[in-house]
């Protein structure tokens, strides 16, 4: 049989050629697509566990190869040497077949053996060294405890006390320290979901009523995406958070910050006191529409050191006063805790004592600035369909915030640093 019957044939496999690499050009025209190191590519890694893993990747990777390489051959030239020649060829018997042949069969099956076991001995050592802490780094581990809701992850600190409230608690956001072990205990409160930081661990699925674990380090100061990586309901796919990593030093004046009541404004007297000014924000955002800047984007890190201080001399401290009024009359310490303000909140919904210095907001898909903290507190059912602040918040309560009721609450909550 003639494989390629004319140049025609060979034309219009060129131009299918060629149509699959322009596509593959227009959806990976981003440098990062080129150069793997997105932000959660699991090619440019940091730290043991995710080094361990792209091993296994990379001796997978190459054991695939050499077969590609030997069946594409065998392929290549079986096709080269049996193909028509010409047209009395297409009707010529077929040459003398060779299957069955013992020989080539064993040598083929021993081949697989052989490759499986080149792939298995990486893979049992990378299971065994990224299932726990090693026994060399237990003693100096640090411990979290990650809690999954629909869509929000919760932080636990059990190292960390705060006299009358517990442990230390973060929302959306994992500070950790550079250089140590962090054994973190994975839990869910509602439906199946799935920790993720692609540059420092794998997925390890979070399922109720049925303790999990992982462990990972980072061994150079950064910032982190992750992901939820199990289909959760209708927000599964903006379920983020991020892991941050800091030297001891600067982790430790973090863990000072956070244990800290929140943060109190300088009162003003009443003759010195401004006017309230409220600022003025978009309202026609688009509901997919890009949550974060572009130099937030390109140095996520910068971006959330620079959110740690407070902007003092840019604060109305009335405008605040006045956002703090209104969380209040709006129902919302009813979910949220922040302490040393008022007395309410549940552990079911973020923790917002120190929400200012987060760098993202909305479990990781908007990034902390004004005009994004007042676009999630207008539209929290667009920016996240099924979120529980709009279903159980703002429904049954028949919130309604007008223009300058979302300004001040967002003053106010700016302020928590």
């Amino acid at each position: 049989m003639r494989l390629i019957s004319s140049p025609s044939t060979l034309a219009r496999w060129v131009r299918a050629a060629l149509a699959l690499g322009g596509l593959a050009l227009l959806t990976g025209c981003d440098l990062n697509f080129w150069t793997m190191k997105g932000h959660q590519s699991t090619i440019d890694v940091d730290g043991p566990v995710a080094k361990a893993q792209l091993h296994v990747f990379y001796v997978t990777c190459w054991v695939t190869l050499v077969i590609f390489l030997i069946v594409g051959s065998v392929l290549a030239y079986a096709i080269l040497k049996f193909r028509a020649r010409t047209d009395a060829d297409e009707h010529a018997e077929p040459p003398e077949q060779g299957h069955g042949n013992p020989l080539i069969e064993l040598g083929l099956i021993g081949a697989s053996v052989l490759a499986l076991v080149i792939i298995a001995i990486p893979t049992i050592e990378a299971i065994g060294y990224t299932y726990d802490v090693p026994a060399e780094d237990k003693a100096t581990a640090f411990e979290v405890n990650a809690t999954a809701y629909q869509w929000w992850f919760k932080f636990e600190y059990p190292s960390e006390q705060i006299a009358g409230a517990g442990p230390l608690v973060a929302a959306n956001e994992l500070v950790i320290p550079v250089g140590r072990a962090v054994h973190i205990n994975l839990r869910a409160m509602d439906v199946i979901h799935s920790f993720w930081v692609p540059k420092l661990a794998g997925k390890v699925d979070m399922i109720p009523n049925r303790g999990n674990f992982l462990w990972l380090k980072a061994e150079t100061p950064g910032y982190y995406w992750g992901q939820c990586a199990e289909y959760c309901g209708d927000s599964h796919a903006v379920m983020r958070f991020r892991v941050i990593a800091l030297g001891p030093r600067d982790f430790n004046e973090w863990v000072n910050r956070q244990t800290a009541p929140a943060r109190e404004v300088a009162k003003v007297a009443a003759a010195d006191q401004p006017k309230a000014q409220f600022a003025s924000y978009r309202s026609d955002w688009k509901r997919n529409e890009k949550g974060w800047s572009p130099e937030f984007e390109l140095n996520p890190f910068q971006g959330w050191q620079a959110q740690q201080e407070p902007d003092a001399n840019h604060e109305n401290p009335a405008l605040i006063a006045q956002g703090r009024a209104l969380f209040q009359s709006k129902t919302c310490f009813s979910c949220h805790v922040i302490r040393g303000h008022m007395v309410g909140g549940s552990g079911a919904y973020p923790d917002l004592t120190h929400v200012g210095a987060r760098s993202t907001i909305a479990a990781g898909l908007l990034e902390n600035t004004p005009e994004q903290l007042a676009r999630w507190i207008s539209h929290p059912d667009q920016v996240k369909p099924g979120n529980k602040m709009y279903a159980t918040g703002y429904i049954p309560n028949n919130i309604k915030l007008t223009p300058d009721d979302v300004a001040a609450l967002v003053a106010y909550l700016r302020s928590l640093k």
